[in-house]
């Protein structure tokens, strides 16, 4: 017997008006309608076994596929163990709407089960959040939640429905999908900045996710193409200029921060991860363009010497126009282009042996030097750790854009499993490889039970060195001593895997690394293959984020 349409199917209806075709969620009463309103819309419903999973498959569906992702989470502790999600997709401007339960409004405040106020909590990293005045009003309040989250700056927002008005009767809620006009950019600022570019002689373009996510990756492979300008992508940015592209010189980044006269950061903040905005040297600063989606997203801790804010595409097709009207040279930048380019096919050259390395204990570079035979171009890419992904980045370049997926900002471990799974559901084609620290994997690994039951195949690779490697060399360095930094060595995570019923293999011999990660890519099932590297090799950062 089929159910009686209330308020869980309005909400579930506007979500897919807006492009939403899978609900992550973890099992709860509180939020029973919208299930049974899935079921009458016939949404799927991917269950996880921790919360925080389920809003980080929600914010990964958003960053591979652009449009909003929908993570449901019960009341009280089913909201406060997705708030690391919910944080995750704020620092990344990802489109993600979490639907909450709430205990009973005939109730509230008589201390029913898991009564809590949730709003307030995310308020401080959504755009938005509240809680839907009525049972009548669930469509339209549903419908403010998509509207703001696909609105530039793009981000989560956080909505609650007190039980007793899920369940009850709401009227049909017509749908107006708005997609959000292009935000123009001011043509002075655009002015300006090409005439910083037409007195550059050492210029650098930075792509950061925004690119990507604002969908426009193909004016920006065009203006690095007609203007000659060599590229360093940061995170979604990768790909944009393919693996092997004659300007891209990710490998060269160090020479080319510190040698650039103008670097042009697009669609990513000026963040630790590219030093706060400082370029160049002590005795001449680079100068620093800041182009972002939003107004609300440009620096204000430094003082760009140009910025201006917009769709980027626009901007970037914009731009080139200016760059003609400025007298902008493409030829102008080709001995810099040149010598970054020998910069980066030196560094290149320089680590093939470390990537072909036999020494043992495994040395980490080895596992991306045999990685890199297996991947295919559309491999989707999964970062979750701390040294052990940071090689990853450094060594992993992808041939297309949008395939690539680490934490981001935030920094937050435990992402990997929630990411697999919607990485998944949206690439169901492609080669999924998720690339574990043994820290990381704590987080999430239960998650696994979540593939094996929905018939997800993910291919893991745990780097296994045995210790917390972000922390024990710096307190080493630090103290001359560590604490809270050790691991179980060699630690079966693999059997973790089979035991929820994937498939797994400890790897300690680097000859047996290729073989592995073949049977990984061939067994169609969750599968890990657990490497032991050595915990004496730190990976050689320059910041620690601080």
């Amino acid at each position: 017997m089929e159910s009686a349409k209330h308020a869980g199917d309005a909400a579930v209806a506007v979500s897919k008006a807006y492009g939403v075709e899978t609900m992550f969620t973890l099992s709860g009463g509180h939020v029973f309608p919208l299930y049974d309103g899935a079921v009458h819309e016939e949404m799927r419903i991917l269950d996880v076994r921790h919360e925080q999973s389920a809003v980080f498959a929600a914010e990964a569906t958003a960053r591979l596929t652009r449009r909003p992702g929908l993570a449901v989470l019960t009341a009280g502790p089913g909201i406060t163990n997705g708030v690391s999600g919910v944080a995750t997709a704020h620092f990344n401007g990802s489109p993600v709407v979490v639907m909450g339960g709430r205990a009973p409004q005939a109730r509230w405040g008589s201390g029913a089960l898991q009564e809590l106020d949730h709003p307030p909590l995310l308020k401080p990293i959504t755009k938005l959040s509240f809680t839907a005045t009525d049972a009548e009003s669930v469509g339209q309040d549903v419908e403010m939640a998509f509207r703001t989250a696909v609105a530039p700056h793009r981000g989560p927002v956080f909505l609650d429905f007190y039980m007793d008005h899920l369940f009850s009767s709401s009227p049909e809620h017509e749908v107006r999908t708005q997609t959000p006009s292009p935000l123009e950019p001011d043509p002075d600022d655009l002015a300006a900045i090409a005439r910083l570019l037409a007195e550059a002689e050492r210029p650098v373009l930075v792509y950061g996710s925004d690119v990507w996510m604002d969908r426009a990756e193909e004016a920006a492979r065009d203006f690095a193409e007609t203007w000659r300008l060599p590229v360093i992508p940061n995170g979604q940015g990768r790909g944009i200029l393919p693996s092997g592209h004659e300007l891209l010189v990710t490998r060269a980044r160090g020479l080319a921060f510190k040698q650039a006269d103008l670097v042009i950061v697009i669609g990513t903040p000026l963040d630790f991860r590219l030093g706060y905005g400082w370029f160049g040297s002590r005795d001449a600063l680079a100068r620093v363009v800041h182009i972002a989606d939003a107004p609300s997203q440009l620096a204000t801790h430094m003082q760009p010497a140009a910025s201006a804010a917009g769709d980027l595409s626009v901007v970037l097709w914009s731009l080139g126009t200016a760059c003609g009207d400025a007298g902008v040279k493409p030829d102008a930048y080709a001995s810099w282009v040149s010598k970054l380019a020998d910069t980066a096919a030196a560094a290149v050259a320089d680590d093939a042996e470390l990537l072909a390395s036999d020494s043992d204990p495994i040395h980490p570079m080895r596992v991306y030097g045999e990685l890199g035979k297996v991947l295919a171009d559309d491999a989707v890419v999964i970062g979750d750790g701390g040294d052990f992904v940071s090689y990853a980045g450094k060594y992993v370049e992808p041939k297309q854009p949008g395939n690539w997926l680490d934490p981001g900002p935030y920094g937050c471990l435990g992402t990997g499993l929630g990411y697999s799974i919607a990485a998944r559901l949206a690439r169901p084609s492609s080669q999924v490889v998720l690339l574990l620290g043994d820290g990381a994997a704590g987080f999430s690994l239960m998650d696994v039970d979540t593939l094996v039951r929905h018939k997800l195949p993910v291919v893991m690779i745990c780097g296994n060195n045995g210790i917390w490697g972000l922390e024990k060399h710096p307190m080493q360095l630090l103290y001359g001593y560590d604490v809270a930094a050790e691991l179980q060595s060699q630690c079966r995570y693999d059997q973790v895997v089979t035991a929820l019923g994937g498939g797994g293999e400890l790897v300690t011999k680097p000859s047996e690394i290729g073989p592995a990660l073949r049977r990984a890519f061939d067994s169609g099932i969750p599968y890990m293959v657990n490497i032991a590297t050595d915990p004496q090799i730190a990976y050689p950062r320059n910041t620690t984020g601080v």
